[in-house]
């Protein structure tokens, strides 16, 4: 039973910083989802972050995975959305938003979960 509060704890956090990133975005009135991109970006980052330094260290334990990884990291990223938007943009005929759209999601969440995982190597190197 903890490890469903645990997780629903850091799932409400991601949801919150989610929809905070998307009430920032919406004045700025951008015909772009960037809102969900930054939002997968930044999951993706602390994913790869967390699971990179859990390889070296004791630092990460089941309950953090659990609160970061599957709860706020979660609540924070949205394929789902992400979907959504980007059919949206192939119905408004906007065919190069949301080729863009797929590339960047796609490609720009593995290069933050990479980078994640190489700045947790690194950190891990300096504090030796």
């Amino acid at each position: 039973m903890l490890e469903f509060l645990i997780v629903g704890l850091g799932g409400f956090i991601g949801c919150c910083l989610r929809f905070g990133m998307t009430k920032i975005m919406l004045p700025l009135n951008l015909q772009f989802p960037i809102a969900t991109l930054i939002s997968n970006i930044i999951a993706g980052f602390f994913v790869g972050f967390i699971i990179g330094l859990e390889k070296d260290t004791l630092l990460v334990t089941p309950k953090t995975k659990l609160f970061v990884i599957t709860g706020m990291m979660g609540g924070l990223s949205t394929f789902s959305t992400f979907s959504l938007e980007t059919i949206k943009l192939f119905s408004q005929s906007k065919f190069i938003s949301a080729s863009g759209n797929i590339l960047l999601n796609i490609t720009l969440s593995f290069i933050g979960v990479l980078l994640g995982m190489l700045t947790a190597k690194m950190l891990l190197r300096k504090s030796i």
